[in-house]
């Protein structure tokens, strides 16, 4: 009887045990990890949410940026950070974990197992854009200047959406053009302008406060709608490149295991950044659109988009790095 009675109260605490820590979740710090470089338009939307969230939580959201392999070093991190709730990421999913598996031969981490869906926040457009100085205006004079050189040409991205937005562009044209990786935005701008690349591949947010100031001229996206930052810059889809529709989104993760109600939380405290005024005009005028979800809506994306991602890059052509 007292081992039964011992047994009942064991299992009861355990019960009790993830409810008692979202009650006092968050006592301390929060790290939030950032897979791409400072300075980025990823860095940028981490440091917006992360600092939005302290407030919410009450406690310092610190930035941890670890930068490389196209996400993959961030991403690994978070897979192997304890699951309490004070190691989260706020990350372009879609590409760091939906379409990994199909962009590397091997991943130190599993993208199926290692984590747990807080909810989405925000999708984006990628852009095709070239230096802004070349008298090239249009995809059409892309291809055209693309087709003269040797190879195709070359072109540049830092991140896994920037090579399969390439390639499907690729794919679609008929170019053979060269991929050059970068572990950061800025020097693929720099050998751009310099004449080592033909054009680059990055999401709207970084490149269209590139456009602004000079350097990059913005073509064509590659989401099926024009972006609301860029309503005079066509669609591949528009300009003839059928089957075309590469829009990543973002979302928050914590590594597998992290207590339900602490989740709840996160995506609770999230939904409302995301819903805020200031917020709306935030992603607006960096080219993102507000994209609310639940822990089960995010579940389903990655792997409705991991089959997506899977089918453009066999169209794609894209060998496992």
């Amino acid at each position: 009887m007292c081992s039964l009675l011992a047994r009942l109260i064991s299992i009861a605490l355990a019960l009790a045990a993830p409810a008692a820590a979202a009650q006092d979740y968050p006592f301390r710090d929060i790290r939030s990890i950032c897979s791409y470089a400072a300075g980025s338009g990823a860095d940028i939307i981490v440091r917006y949410y992360s600092d939005k969230l302290s407030k919410l939580a009450g406690k310092p959201v610190v930035v941890e940026n670890k930068a490389g392999a196209n996400g993959v070093i961030g991403t690994d991190a978070l897979a192997k950070s304890r699951p309490d709730g004070y190691t989260i990421m706020i990350t372009p999913a879609s590409s760091t974990i939906a379409a990994a598996p199909y962009l590397f031969r091997q991943l130190p981490f599993d993208a199926t197992k290692d984590f747990a869906p807080v909810t989405t926040i925000a999708s984006l457009a990628f852009v095709i854009a070239v230096d802004a100085t070349k008298q090239i205006n249009s995809i059409a004079e892309l291809i055209a200047h693309l087709k003269m050189k040797p190879s195709d040409g070359s072109y540049g991205t830092s991140n896994n959406t920037g090579v399969i937005a390439a390639e499907l562009f690729k794919a679609r044209a008929g170019l053979k053009t060269v991929y050059v990786p970068y572990k950061v935005n800025a020097s693929a701008l720099t050998d751009l302008i310099g004449g080592q690349l033909d054009f680059v591949s990055y999401d709207a947010t970084w490149a269209v406060s590139q456009q602004r100031s000079g350097r990059l001229r913005i073509l064509a996206v590659t989401s099926t709608k024009r972006s609301s930052a860029l309503p005079d810059t066509p669609t591949l889809t528009e300009l003839g490149l059928s089957d075309y529709d590469v829009t990543p989104w973002w979302g928050v993760v914590v590594p597998a295991g992290t207590p339900k109600p602490i989740v709840e939380r996160l995506a609770g405290w999230f939904n409302q950044i995301t819903a805020s005024d200031e917020t709306q005009e935030f992603l607006a005028r960096s080219a993102f659109d507000p994209f609310p979800g639940t822990p089960e809506s995010m579940a389903t994306l990655l792997k409705v988009d991991a089959a997506r991602w899977e089918r453009y890059v066999r169209v794609a052509k894209i060998e496992p790095q």
